[in-house]
Protein backbone atom coordinates (compact mmCIF):
# COMPACT_ATOMS: atom_id res chain seq x y z
CA UNK A 1 0.00 0.00 0.00
CA UNK A 2 1.00 3.30 -0.66
CA UNK A 3 1.89 5.39 3.16
CA UNK A 4 1.41 9.02 3.09
CA UNK A 5 1.46 11.42 6.04
CA UNK A 6 -0.05 14.83 6.43
CA UNK A 7 2.45 16.87 8.00
CA UNK A 8 0.79 20.71 7.38
CA UNK A 9 -1.97 22.45 5.30
CA UNK A 10 0.89 23.30 2.54
CA UNK A 11 3.36 19.66 2.57
CA UNK A 12 2.34 16.15 1.87
CA UNK A 13 4.65 13.32 2.54
CA UNK A 14 4.08 10.84 0.10
CA UNK A 15 6.50 7.44 1.15
CA UNK A 16 6.81 3.60 1.58
CA UNK A 17 9.88 2.13 2.93
CA UNK A 18 12.69 3.14 0.09
CA UNK A 19 11.60 6.87 -0.53
CA UNK A 20 10.12 9.33 0.85
CA UNK A 21 9.03 12.43 -1.51
CA UNK A 22 7.59 15.83 -0.32
CA UNK A 23 5.00 17.89 -2.24
CA UNK A 24 4.13 21.39 -1.93
CA UNK A 25 0.63 23.29 -1.72
CA UNK A 26 -0.45 25.45 -3.27
CA UNK A 27 2.00 24.72 -6.57
CA UNK A 28 1.93 20.74 -6.30
CA UNK A 29 5.15 20.92 -6.64
CA UNK A 30 7.96 17.63 -5.71
CA UNK A 31 10.47 20.09 -3.03
CA UNK A 32 12.44 17.30 -1.83
CA UNK A 33 12.88 13.51 -2.32
CA UNK A 34 14.52 11.59 0.02
CA UNK A 35 16.32 8.10 -0.30
CA UNK A 36 15.95 6.45 2.82
CA UNK A 37 18.94 4.68 3.08
CA UNK A 38 20.91 7.50 2.39
CA UNK A 39 22.56 8.81 5.79
CA UNK A 40 23.38 12.25 4.30
CA UNK A 41 19.47 12.30 2.94
CA UNK A 42 20.97 14.52 -0.43
CA UNK A 43 17.59 15.90 -1.99
CA UNK A 44 18.42 16.33 -5.52
CA UNK A 45 15.71 18.86 -6.04
CA UNK A 46 16.39 22.72 -6.92
CA UNK A 47 15.41 24.43 -3.73
CA UNK A 48 14.25 27.08 -6.09
CA UNK A 49 11.68 30.15 -4.79
CA UNK A 50 8.42 30.39 -3.90
CA UNK A 51 6.13 28.04 -6.10
CA UNK A 52 9.15 27.50 -9.11
CA UNK A 53 10.60 24.85 -7.22
CA UNK A 54 12.09 21.14 -7.47
CA UNK A 55 9.90 19.34 -10.17
CA UNK A 56 6.61 21.92 -10.83
CA UNK A 57 3.70 21.57 -13.59
CA UNK A 58 3.83 23.63 -16.53
CA UNK A 59 -0.23 23.59 -17.91
CA UNK A 60 -1.39 25.10 -19.91
CA UNK A 61 1.43 27.24 -20.73
CA UNK A 62 5.14 26.48 -20.94
CA UNK A 63 7.07 30.09 -21.00
CA UNK A 64 6.18 33.63 -20.88
CA UNK A 65 2.20 35.19 -21.94
CA UNK A 66 1.92 37.53 -24.75
CA UNK A 67 1.25 41.41 -24.38
CA UNK A 68 -2.95 40.75 -24.05
CA UNK A 69 -2.32 36.78 -22.08
CA UNK A 70 -0.68 39.52 -19.61
CA UNK A 71 -3.69 42.12 -19.79
CA UNK A 72 -6.43 39.14 -19.32
CA UNK A 73 -4.42 38.07 -16.12
CA UNK A 74 -2.72 35.09 -17.33
CA UNK A 75 0.48 34.12 -15.98
CA UNK A 76 3.88 32.74 -17.25
CA UNK A 77 4.21 28.91 -16.92
CA UNK A 78 0.66 28.26 -16.81
CA UNK A 79 -1.93 28.32 -14.30
CA UNK A 80 -1.12 24.77 -11.98
CA UNK A 81 2.14 26.06 -10.48
CA UNK A 82 -0.02 28.73 -8.95
CA UNK A 83 -3.09 27.25 -7.93
CA UNK A 84 -4.68 25.34 -4.75
CA UNK A 85 -4.53 21.77 -4.98
CA UNK A 86 -6.88 19.13 -3.12
CA UNK A 87 -5.97 15.85 -2.15
CA UNK A 88 -9.82 13.85 -3.29
CA UNK A 89 -7.72 10.25 -2.53
CA UNK A 90 -4.58 8.88 -1.17
CA UNK A 91 -1.98 10.69 -3.42
CA UNK A 92 -4.45 11.77 -5.72
CA UNK A 93 -4.60 15.53 -6.27
CA UNK A 94 -6.95 17.76 -8.09
CA UNK A 95 -7.04 21.29 -9.17
CA UNK A 96 -8.63 23.67 -11.59
CA UNK A 97 -7.18 26.38 -14.03
CA UNK A 98 -10.48 28.85 -13.84
CA UNK A 99 -8.74 31.17 -16.95
CA UNK A 100 -7.80 28.37 -19.34
CA UNK A 101 -10.88 26.24 -17.84
CA UNK A 102 -9.48 23.16 -17.30
CA UNK A 103 -9.31 20.28 -14.54
CA UNK A 104 -5.65 18.77 -13.83
CA UNK A 105 -5.37 16.04 -11.83
CA UNK A 106 -2.23 14.06 -10.69
CA UNK A 107 -1.97 10.48 -9.45
CA UNK A 108 1.55 9.73 -7.72
CA UNK A 109 2.27 6.35 -6.25
CA UNK A 110 5.20 4.25 -4.48
CA UNK A 111 4.96 0.86 -4.15
CA UNK A 112 5.82 -0.92 -1.17
CA UNK A 113 10.10 -1.93 -1.63
CA UNK A 114 10.26 0.32 -5.24
CA UNK A 115 12.78 3.53 -6.02
CA UNK A 116 10.09 4.28 -8.32
CA UNK A 117 7.47 6.52 -8.37
CA UNK A 118 4.76 6.87 -10.86
CA UNK A 119 2.97 9.77 -11.45
CA UNK A 120 -0.55 9.56 -14.01
CA UNK A 121 -1.84 13.55 -15.20
CA UNK A 122 -4.64 14.18 -16.68
CA UNK A 123 -6.38 17.11 -18.21
CA UNK A 124 -9.73 17.60 -18.96
CA UNK A 125 -11.40 20.69 -21.68
CA UNK A 126 -14.13 22.15 -19.93
CA UNK A 127 -14.91 24.18 -23.35
CA UNK A 128 -16.25 23.23 -26.22
CA UNK A 129 -13.65 23.46 -28.67
CA UNK A 130 -10.48 21.57 -29.95
CA UNK A 131 -7.57 23.43 -28.74
CA UNK A 132 -3.62 23.48 -28.59
CA UNK A 133 -2.26 23.20 -25.42
CA UNK A 134 1.93 23.30 -23.96
CA UNK A 135 2.49 21.03 -21.12
CA UNK A 136 5.94 20.52 -19.77
CA UNK A 137 7.72 18.88 -16.34
CA UNK A 138 9.37 21.39 -15.33
CA UNK A 139 11.99 18.93 -13.27
CA UNK A 140 15.23 20.55 -11.72
CA UNK A 141 17.93 19.46 -10.15
CA UNK A 142 19.63 21.89 -8.07
CA UNK A 143 22.64 22.19 -5.63
CA UNK A 144 24.35 20.54 -3.47
CA UNK A 145 23.57 17.60 -5.90
CA UNK A 146 24.14 19.30 -8.74
CA UNK A 147 28.42 20.26 -8.33
CA UNK A 148 31.11 21.01 -10.93
CA UNK A 149 33.08 17.90 -11.21
CA UNK A 150 30.60 15.42 -9.67
CA UNK A 151 27.72 15.49 -10.95
CA UNK A 152 26.64 14.38 -14.57
CA UNK A 153 23.78 14.06 -16.72
CA UNK A 154 22.95 11.38 -19.76
CA UNK A 155 19.70 11.53 -22.01
CA UNK A 156 18.44 9.52 -24.84
CA UNK A 157 17.76 12.55 -27.28
CA UNK A 158 18.06 12.82 -31.04
CA UNK A 159 18.79 16.21 -32.96
CA UNK A 160 18.80 19.15 -31.19
CA UNK A 161 19.00 22.53 -30.70
CA UNK A 162 20.55 25.64 -28.89
CA UNK A 163 17.76 28.35 -27.97
CA UNK A 164 17.26 30.72 -31.09
CA UNK A 165 17.50 33.69 -28.86
CA UNK A 166 20.11 34.78 -26.39
CA UNK A 167 17.99 34.06 -23.01
CA UNK A 168 21.46 34.39 -21.00
CA UNK A 169 21.98 37.43 -21.98
CA UNK A 170 25.44 38.02 -20.67
CA UNK A 171 25.76 34.74 -19.01
CA UNK A 172 25.21 33.36 -22.32
CA UNK A 173 28.05 31.26 -23.22
CA UNK A 174 26.82 29.16 -26.11
CA UNK A 175 26.02 29.47 -29.54
CA UNK A 176 22.45 31.22 -30.93
CA UNK A 177 19.97 28.95 -32.96
CA UNK A 178 22.74 26.19 -33.94
CA UNK A 179 21.83 22.59 -34.30
CA UNK A 180 24.34 20.32 -32.56
CA UNK A 181 25.24 16.27 -31.86
CA UNK A 182 24.50 16.28 -27.76
CA UNK A 183 26.42 16.23 -25.06
CA UNK A 184 28.59 18.64 -27.33
CA UNK A 185 27.51 21.96 -27.75
CA UNK A 186 28.37 24.93 -30.07
CA UNK A 187 30.04 27.92 -27.65
CA UNK A 188 29.74 31.28 -28.91
CA UNK A 189 33.52 31.68 -28.74
CA UNK A 190 33.65 28.85 -30.80
CA UNK A 191 34.75 25.33 -30.33
CA UNK A 192 32.37 23.07 -28.07
CA UNK A 193 31.84 21.65 -24.45
CA UNK A 194 30.27 18.56 -23.10
CA UNK A 195 26.68 19.05 -21.27
CA UNK A 196 27.45 16.09 -19.23
CA UNK A 197 28.64 17.99 -16.56
CA UNK A 198 29.27 21.60 -15.02
CA UNK A 199 32.11 23.82 -16.20
CA UNK A 200 34.08 24.93 -13.57
CA UNK A 201 34.04 28.23 -12.40
CA UNK A 202 30.93 28.88 -14.41
CA UNK A 203 28.90 31.90 -14.00
CA UNK A 204 26.27 30.96 -16.94
CA UNK A 205 23.03 30.86 -18.13
CA UNK A 206 22.12 29.28 -21.02
CA UNK A 207 19.17 26.85 -22.80
CA UNK A 208 18.74 24.09 -25.45
CA UNK A 209 16.03 22.18 -26.53
CA UNK A 210 16.42 18.51 -27.89
CA UNK A 211 14.16 15.51 -29.52
CA UNK A 212 13.73 12.58 -27.87
CA UNK A 213 15.37 9.88 -29.61
CA UNK A 214 12.46 8.99 -32.62
CA UNK A 215 13.77 5.43 -32.51
CA UNK A 216 12.73 5.05 -28.76
CA UNK A 217 9.20 4.14 -27.50
CA UNK A 218 10.28 5.81 -24.09
CA UNK A 219 12.84 8.74 -23.13
CA UNK A 220 15.13 9.03 -20.19
CA UNK A 221 17.30 11.64 -18.62
CA UNK A 222 19.84 10.78 -15.55
CA UNK A 223 22.16 12.72 -13.14
CA UNK A 224 24.72 10.75 -11.56
CA UNK A 225 26.37 12.18 -8.21
CA UNK A 226 29.66 10.51 -9.06
CA UNK A 227 31.00 11.35 -5.55
CA UNK A 228 27.71 10.05 -3.48
CA UNK A 229 27.30 7.29 -5.68
CA UNK A 230 23.05 8.52 -6.51
CA UNK A 231 21.60 8.53 -10.02
CA UNK A 232 18.30 10.51 -9.94
CA UNK A 233 16.10 10.65 -13.18
CA UNK A 234 13.20 9.91 -15.10
CA UNK A 235 11.64 7.42 -17.80
CA UNK A 236 8.68 8.33 -19.91
CA UNK A 237 7.03 7.79 -23.31
CA UNK A 238 8.14 9.37 -26.04
CA UNK A 239 4.33 9.81 -27.32
CA UNK A 240 3.84 11.94 -24.32
CA UNK A 241 7.18 13.74 -23.56
CA UNK A 242 8.84 14.71 -27.11
CA UNK A 243 11.14 17.12 -26.28
CA UNK A 244 13.35 17.64 -23.31
CA UNK A 245 14.88 20.85 -22.51
CA UNK A 246 17.80 22.02 -20.24
CA UNK A 247 18.03 25.36 -18.51
CA UNK A 248 21.34 25.64 -17.73
CA UNK A 249 21.63 28.21 -14.42
CA UNK A 250 25.61 28.17 -13.28
CA UNK A 251 25.90 31.35 -11.26
CA UNK A 252 28.81 32.22 -9.35
CA UNK A 253 27.55 31.89 -6.16
CA UNK A 254 27.11 28.13 -6.43
CA UNK A 255 23.18 27.99 -5.93
CA UNK A 256 23.22 25.91 -8.98
CA UNK A 257 20.22 24.32 -11.04
CA UNK A 258 19.77 22.74 -14.14
CA UNK A 259 16.46 21.71 -15.70
CA UNK A 260 15.75 18.47 -17.15
CA UNK A 261 12.20 19.55 -18.37
CA UNK A 262 10.43 16.92 -20.49
CA UNK A 263 7.55 18.08 -22.50
CA UNK A 264 5.43 18.87 -25.74
CA UNK A 265 7.71 21.47 -26.81
CA UNK A 266 11.45 22.79 -27.76
CA UNK A 267 11.59 26.16 -25.87
CA UNK A 268 9.88 27.88 -23.35
CA UNK A 269 8.16 30.42 -25.41
CA UNK A 270 4.74 31.91 -25.88
CA UNK A 271 2.18 29.93 -26.82
CA UNK A 272 1.99 32.01 -29.81
CA UNK A 273 5.36 31.22 -30.92
CA UNK A 274 5.47 27.60 -30.04
CA UNK A 275 2.07 27.06 -32.60
CA UNK A 276 3.22 29.50 -34.99
CA UNK A 277 6.63 26.99 -35.31
CA UNK A 278 4.22 24.19 -34.99
CA UNK A 279 6.59 21.27 -36.00
CA UNK A 280 10.61 21.08 -35.44
CA UNK A 281 12.56 18.00 -36.36
CA UNK A 282 9.78 16.38 -37.89
CA UNK A 283 8.32 16.46 -34.19
CA UNK A 284 5.46 18.61 -33.03
CA UNK A 285 5.74 21.06 -30.62
CA UNK A 286 2.07 21.22 -28.95
CA UNK A 287 -0.48 18.97 -28.06
CA UNK A 288 -4.39 18.63 -29.01
CA UNK A 289 -6.89 18.85 -26.12
CA UNK A 290 -9.90 17.66 -27.54
CA UNK A 291 -13.35 19.80 -26.76
CA UNK A 292 -15.06 18.47 -23.50
CA UNK A 293 -12.67 15.79 -23.54
CA UNK A 294 -9.30 14.43 -21.22
CA UNK A 295 -5.93 13.93 -21.91
CA UNK A 296 -3.35 11.67 -20.11
CA UNK A 297 0.35 11.39 -19.75
CA UNK A 298 2.69 9.23 -17.31
CA UNK A 299 6.18 9.15 -16.11
CA UNK A 300 8.15 7.46 -13.85
CA UNK A 301 10.69 8.63 -11.48
CA UNK A 302 13.77 7.26 -9.64
CA UNK A 303 16.57 7.74 -7.21
CA UNK A 304 18.76 5.25 -5.98
CA UNK A 305 22.50 3.87 -5.18
CA UNK A 306 24.57 2.99 -7.95
CA UNK A 307 27.68 0.69 -7.97
CA UNK A 308 31.22 1.93 -8.47
CA UNK A 309 32.73 2.70 -11.53
CA UNK A 310 28.86 3.29 -12.62
CA UNK A 311 29.60 6.45 -13.92
CA UNK A 312 27.16 6.84 -17.26
CA UNK A 313 23.77 5.78 -18.38
CA UNK A 314 23.23 4.56 -21.47
CA UNK A 315 20.04 3.35 -21.59
CA UNK A 316 16.89 2.87 -19.67
CA UNK A 317 13.98 0.49 -20.20
CA UNK A 318 11.96 -1.68 -18.49
CA UNK A 319 11.72 -5.34 -18.08
CA UNK A 320 10.48 -8.46 -16.68
CA UNK A 321 9.14 -6.14 -13.97
CA UNK A 322 12.25 -3.83 -13.34
CA UNK A 323 13.47 -0.73 -14.48
CA UNK A 324 17.19 -1.26 -16.04
CA UNK A 325 19.99 1.02 -16.39
CA UNK A 326 22.80 0.29 -18.17
CA UNK A 327 26.88 1.30 -18.51
CA UNK A 328 27.77 0.59 -21.98
CA UNK A 329 31.46 1.08 -21.12
CA UNK A 330 31.28 -0.80 -17.87
CA UNK A 331 28.51 -3.31 -19.00
CA UNK A 332 27.14 -2.66 -15.61
CA UNK A 333 23.32 -2.46 -14.74
CA UNK A 334 21.47 -1.41 -11.88
CA UNK A 335 17.86 -3.05 -11.55
CA UNK A 336 15.21 -1.29 -9.70
CA UNK A 337 11.86 -3.15 -9.29
CA UNK A 338 9.73 -1.38 -11.42
CA UNK A 339 5.79 -2.85 -11.41
CA UNK A 340 4.10 -0.03 -13.17
CA UNK A 341 5.86 1.62 -15.63
CA UNK A 342 4.23 4.72 -18.36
Amino acid sequence: MLALLLLFADLTLLHNDKLELSVQNPGGAFTKLRLLADRDQTNPMWKGNGNYVGHFLCVDGFGPTSAQEQAAGLPGHGEAVRQSWMQTAPGTFETRLPLLHEKVTRRIELLPGEQVITVETTVENELAFDRPINWAEHATIGAPFLTPGKTVVDASVGRCMTRPDAKGGPKATIAVGREFTYPNVPLLKGGTRSLRAVPAGADSLDHIGCTIDPQRTHGFVTAIHLEKRLVFGYYFPRADYPWLQEWLNFPASGQLSRGLEFGTQPFDVSRRETITLNRLFDTPTYRWLPAKSKISAKFVMFYAAVPPGFDKVDDVRHEAGQLVLWNEATNQTVRLAAQKTP
